[in-house]
């Protein structure tokens, strides 16, 4: 669509919702200036003490308003089976009469704001861009931080480049059809009627009724996955649901990872890894969403398209991940975290002990047994360039080659620390059969395991079935050699007394050391039924208290607990009927063939 198309969409949005006046941004230094203030004195934004946090923000949502809702998120392809069985759909005509019927004047007393953006630096080849309108100013705020809003943007579409077209709307009119006034709110939205719906064959996204995060900010979850996944079907690349980073060892030799965790599974923490173990460097490309593309030599690579943070903010501390502290001591915007006496933030995992005179997410003085101060789902948001761990070539246009692809979940059992999968092939099917504990990020009950294939259950766009054999014919059109070699981790399996079995964060050094070194060539690992584990004495414990009893339980087999695990994938894969790639059974019949006849120790 060229420049004209755009601008007679933007008039029929505005006929159809009806605002007191439309504003198109430029993404400049005083437009976010004045939409801060504007938020400040609508009661959405409280300016924190700027001389413990300058230029920050906290927001506090309508406390039904605080996560993704999935089962609001609709994908409408023209065929239902295009959709698959793991997303919501409906038909697109009667969608799209539900949604024209939802957004007559939802505007109402309000501005419409016009933000274009680019997903990915402005005139790369691997950049996508898109349009968004929204009523709401916090929208346009995080959007600034999250996105290239730029002007320059328009000049890519008048040149011919496509873009996404998005429509959000907070669904609450400042007045009504009969012309009453009503009072607005500091955080306004319609939790009763929320909709967030993709229109995969026309690109289009339109979002109503919720003002949080991850409904709302259409380039990140909506277009760069959602929408993203089907144009990489289409065009021959990936949209992932992954963090990116750069490692130099000691030899100064570079490489570059990707990893998919579900939500709050600790991708941030990796994504700012900062080593515990002496030599080994940790710069951040990116940490929730990646694009790969082959390039001319069959090589994979990737590129962050976003431009900022927007990470869970409960169990981030200066022990947990300093680097993301550092990060936020300025220019952030918190949301539905708590707020300290002398104007700074707070929540559960910050420090060990609250501190007094707290206001806890919902404005209300807060006491120890009303539960916890800060929303567990609730989250800080910054931009690419506070990261003090960030990689200079974050940016670079043509992306960084993938050397090295993860999986993971949270899993108290079967799961190993690390495994290397066997081939392309078996490292989809890890992917595929990721299952993790359910977390506050998404709607459900927190602590249920669910599978989420590569971390995208709630982010794919089209049948996860066909995205499962998209992802085999990546491996298929290149050669073995120049394919990014693929691991599986876990660190969240417990012992017998519930107790987490491994450190965790800085120390997940140590795994990744492990795994550069298998692609390397420097250690050969020990073959197990699920994959290639690190042999004795491979994965680098000095100066660790890891007994050798845990070290043995990270890494068991249990071949009782794995039967029960095999049938419950065969189960999971039958959901998908025919459409399931063959290879998929091939490998699960695999993984069934080798626990019978599995290794019986790491030593061997």
């Amino acid at each position: 669509m060229s420049l004209v198309d755009l601008k007679n969409w933007v008039g029929e949005v505005a006929s159809l919702t009806k605002p007191d006046s439309v504003q198109w941004c430029d993404g400049s230094a005083n437009e976010l200036e004045s939409i801060k203030y504007l938020l400040v004195r609508n009661g959405t934004f409280i300016k924190l003490n700027p001389e413990l946090r300058p230029d920050s923000y906290l927001a506090r949502t309508d406390p039904r308003d605080v996560a993704r809702v999935e089962e609001r998120t609709f994908i409408c392809s023209e065929s239902e089976q295009d959709a698959g069985p793991t997303n919501n759909w409906m038909e697109p005509s009667v969608m799209r009469t539900l949604m024209r019927e939802s957004f007559l004047g939802s505007m109402r007393g309000r501005t419409m704001y016009v933000i274009p953006f680019a997903m990915g630096p402005i005139g790369s080849p691997l950049t996508q861009y898109g349009v968004e309108i929204t009523d709401s100013p916090y929208v346009v705020a995080s959007m600034h931080i999250m996105t290239r809003v730029s002007a320059d943007v328009l000049k890519q579409i008048e040149k011919g480049a496509e873009w996404v077209p998005a429509v959000h709307s907070v669904g609450m009119p400042l007045i009504d059809d009969m012309g009453n006034k009503t009072k607005d709110v500091s955080w306004p939205c319609n939790p009763e009627k929320v909709y967030v719906v993709h229109y995969p064959e026309t690109r289009e996204i339109w979002s109503y009724g919720s003002g949080y995060g991850g409904n709302s900010l259409l380039g990140k979850k909506a277009l760069a996955l959602r929408i993203g996944s089907v144009m990489g079907r289409d065009q021959g690349w990936l949209a992932e649901h992954m963090l990116l980073i750069r490692v130099t060892s000691p030899e100064q030799k570079q490489y570059h990872l990707s990893a998919a965790f579900p939500s709050a599974c600790g991708k941030t923490n990796l994504a700012m890894l900062q080593p515990s173990i002496p030599g080994w460097k940790v710069e951040t490309l990116g940490d929730d969403i990646v694009w790969i593309r082959p390039d001319a030599s069959g090589r994979l690579r990737a590129i962050n398209p976003e431009n900022g943070l927007f990470g869970v903010a409960p169990g981030t501390s200066a022990n947990t991940n300093s680097a993301a502290i550092e990060s936020m001591s300025y220019g952030t915007i918190f949301t539905n975290v708590a707020l300290t006496k002398d104007g700074d933030v707070w929540w559960e995992g910050l420090s060990k002990v609250a501190p007094e005179g707290l206001i806890d997410w919902k404005g209300n003085q807060w006491e120890p047994d009303m539960g916890p101060a800060a929303h567990p789902n609730s989250r800080f948001c910054f931009p690419m360039s506070n990261t003090t761990t960030l990689c200079q070539d974050w940016e670079k246009p043509e992306g960084v080659e993938l050397d090295a692809i993860l999986f993971g979940g949270r899993r108290a059992t079967n799961v190993p620390l690390v495994a290397k999968s066997y081939s392309w092939q078996h490292g989809v099917f890890m992917g595929a059969t990721i299952s993790s504990e359910q977390t506050a990020a998404a709607e459900g009950p927190v602590g249920k395991l669910r599978r989420d294939p590569f971390a995208m259950l709630p982010f794919c766009g089209y049948n996860m079935a066909d995205y499962f054999d998209h992802w085999l014919s990546m491996g298929e059109s290149s050669t073995p050699e120049a394919l990014p070699k693929i691991f599986q981790v876990n660190w969240f399996r417990k012992g017998a007394e519930g107790q987490f079995l491994w450190p965790g964060f800085a120390e997940n050094s140590r795994v990744i050391e492990w795994i550069i070194n298998q692609l390397e060539g420097k250690n050969k690992g020990v073959a197990t039924p699920v994959g290639i584990v690190p042999a004795e004495g491979e994965l680098n414990l000095f100066g660790l208290a890891v007994s050798e009893q845990d070290l043995d339980e990270l890494f068991e087999i249990d071949f009782e607990s794995w039967s029960i695990e095999v049938e419950s994938t065969r189960a999971f894969f039958a959901g998908f009927g025919k459409k399931l790639p063959m290879q998929l059974e091939l490998e699960l019949s695999s993984l069934e063939s080798r626990l019978k006849g599995q290794v019986p120790s790491r030593s061997v």
